[in-house]
């Protein structure tokens, strides 16, 4: 008896927690569908916790609310489930690179706060929804590389917040609608690869904000805008041999049937469906099998041919940057998925990156940029320079990082110096040093982006001069915050990846940030190295400024080990005494061996007088003039390590 009323408390337990959690019910539903066979989602659990890590691909919000979906390459063969629309707060959804079938169920329009929704490389069929129209969080929709029909729904015109929309590679028909002429916001526009007809319409010309109009492999006719020449090569219309125009040159003159019939619609009938253009490595039509099938005409054989010989370098290329790729898959089918991957993921001609790169940092679009910032939100934005901004923003693997984005005129303009140094900050690797996760260069927004891993402490400078008056530093931690950046120093000079090691050039409070358990990491290592000769001039300006600058580079233009060292010895001061800027009391307090003037008033005394000794005199020596006089970051870690085991033994 006892044992039955066990095992019946504990079927009520699983009942309760199944009904008593709407939306894990929901993401239960989201799994059956998704996932029938429970071969990919056997993490969701109907007794497990979705907010506590254990769910693959969820991520929830602080009020433990399901934000993000992010199954991506899952290989998932089911649908797209209706009860995705019982998460209220899912802002993005990604379930991109997989095989799923059927319809995209209309029920989806019941999440209103989406941003981001990624459906793009499945089996989709059906038409797209009208009730999208109706999502006004909206921001990116990606459907391309799908088996989607019909027409695009006028109702697309509704979201007002939309700035890309990939329909490229279905069959989709009918006419480009007008209405699309009313997302303000929209930057990018791909609907090539479909059976579109009729005309362009001039409403899209009329978009301040478009950046990319991608219309080929259609059938559409008429007369193009005048006002799209302001996207240049941005505008892609080949292999619609019903278009004309004026003021493009690929572009075949109009004649006056042409302009009498600019608002009809040429019949697809009396349009031949041209032969698609060569593989394009660069988005979706990596897929060849997804676009329409070439006629049979003469010189099919030849064109056939040309088309094998790119796939096959298309093939080859993304096959060997496949292999820098740590999710590998070892089935032909994944690997042929992952391909397709790359393919999609490779940027547009408007972000370019060098494929010589050799290290184990990402390359990123500007889409997941844009995604992960939420547009570049002033929300997410932590701080902003002359030359730069850094951005919080979420990955769709759910990872919080931290975006850099740097104008183009900021950068070296020899292209090979700053993938040079780009190649540079993705080797290091270091428990005190900021890891880089990625990279993106956009040409579209004259920025270059650095992901780095998000540091939620800050940086160092807001627990000086009273700015965080809630976290008061205490001496345990300041002595760690010390060793810590001397062993990242150290790092850098003798990395052996760099002949001569790395000289930050700019090392200083603001370039140390704090990960949750405190411990400092040096940021901005070897960025000075990408940056043009007026900005680093600028940068170095502020450095002396604050006292930073070593005096020999005054009279010798040159940096070295020794002026890293230097502008340590700066930051030890500043640490001790909780002052950013250094004022000649601090100074003669150092100097006179005076250690209870020299610390910060906020320890109210509670610190070590033989560690505050040490590290005054080790800050001395780090400043002295002479820059021979000035121990290595070497000496600096071993003495450190000498200081506190000495100190730990006198307790």
């Amino acid at each position: 008896m006892h044992m039955l009323f066990t095992l019946l408390l504990l079927v009520l337990s699983t009942s309760v927690s199944v009904t008593g959690n709407a939306e894990l019910r929901a993401l239960m539903q989201i799994k059956a569908s998704l996932d029938p066979g429970n071969k990919r989602l056997s993490s969701w659990t109907a007794d497990g916790d979705p907010c506590g890590g254990a769910f693959e691909g969820v991520a929830c919000n602080e009020h433990r609310k399901v934000a993000n979906i992010s199954l991506q390459g899952k290989e998932l063969a089911g649908k797209v489930p209706a009860a995705l629309s019982e998460l209220k707060c899912l802002s993005g959804l990604y379930l991109h690179y997989n095989s799923l079938t059927g319809e995209i169920p209309p029920e989806i329009a019941n999440l209103t706060e989406l941003s981001d929704l990624y459906l793009n490389v499945n089996r989709l069929t059906g038409e797209i929804p009208p009730q999208i129209g109706s999502m006004a969080s909206l921001q990116v929709v990606q459907l391309c590389c799908n088996n989607l029909n019909g027409r695009i729904p006028a109702e697309m015109g509704l979201l007002k917040k939309l700035s890309v929309l990939a329909l490229e590679n279905n069959g989709i028909t009918g006419q480009i609608p007008s209405s699309l002429g009313n997302l303000g916001m929209l930057k990018r526009l791909y609907l090539n690869s479909n059976r579109l007809s009729g005309s362009v319409p001039i409403s899209l010309a009329n978009l301040v904000s478009l950046q990319v109009l991608d219309v080929r492999n259609n059938t559409l006719s008429g007369v193009v805008p005048l006002a799209l020449r302001h996207l240049n090569e941005e505008f892609r219309f080949e292999n619609n041999p019903g278009l004309c125009g004026s003021g493009f040159p690929s572009l075949r003159a109009c004649t006056a049937w042409d302009n009498a019939n600019q608002a009809s619609t040429v019949p697809t009938a009396s349009i031949p469906r041209s032969a698609p253009l060569p593989l394009n490595c660069s988005r979706c039509s990596g897929s060849s099998s997804r676009l329409p099938q070439m006629g049979i005409v003469g010189g099919a054989i030849a064109v056939t041919l040309a088309l094998t010989v790119v796939a096959l370098l298309c093939a080859v290329k993304y096959r060997r940057a496949k292999q820098k790729v740590s999710h590998k898959s070892d089935t032909s089918e994944v690997k042929s998925k992952d391909h397709l991957h790359k393919a999609m993921s490779h940027p547009s001609p408007q972000e370019y990156y060098h494929d010589e790169i050799s290290s184990p940092c990402s390359k990123f679009n500007l889409e997941e940029v844009e995604s992960a910032t939420h547009h570049f939100s002033e929300a997410n934005l932590l701080g902003r320079s002359k030359f730069s901004a850094v951005y919080r923003g979420t990955l769709k693997d759910g990872a919080v990082v931290a975006i850099k984005s740097i104008s183009k005129t900021s950068c070296k303009t020899d292209e090979d110096e700053f993938f040079k140094g780009m190649s540079l900050l993705s080797s290091l690797s270091h428990e005190n040093v900021v890891k880089l996760k990625g990279y993106c260069s956009s040409k579209a927004r004259g920025e270059c982006f650095l992901i780095y891993e998000f540091m939620p402490g800050g940086n160092l400078s807001r627990y000086l001069d009273g700015e965080d008056d809630h976290t008061i530093l205490d001496w345990p931690t300041r002595v760690s915050i010390i060793h810590g950046i001397a062993k990242g120093m150290e790092y850098l000079h003798r990395n052996e990846w760099n002949k001569g090691g790395i000289i930050h050039q700019n090392i200083s409070v603001e370039k140390v940030v704090l990960d949750e358990q405190m411990r400092p990491l040096i940021v901005d290592c070897g960025l000075l190295k990408l940056l043009a000769d007026d900005v680093v001039y600028s940068a170095l300006k502020v450095s002396a400024a604050l006292g930073y600058m070593a005096p020999e580079y005054i009279s010798t233009g040159r940096f070295t080990e020794k002026s890293d060292v230097y502008a340590y010895g700066v930051i030890i001061l500043q640490v001790l005494s909780g002052k950013t800027v250094l004022s000649t009391a601090v100074r003669a307090a150092a100097e006179s061996g005076n250690v209870g003037e020299l610390m910060d008033a906020k320890l109210e005394g509670k610190y070590s007088e033989t560690e505050g000794a040490g590290l005054t005199k080790m800050a001395l020596d780090c400043t002295n003039d002479d820059p021979q006089s000035r121990p290595t970051m070497e000496w600096v870690v071993r003495e450190l390590s000498s200081l506190l085991v000495e100190s730990i033994s006198n307790v």
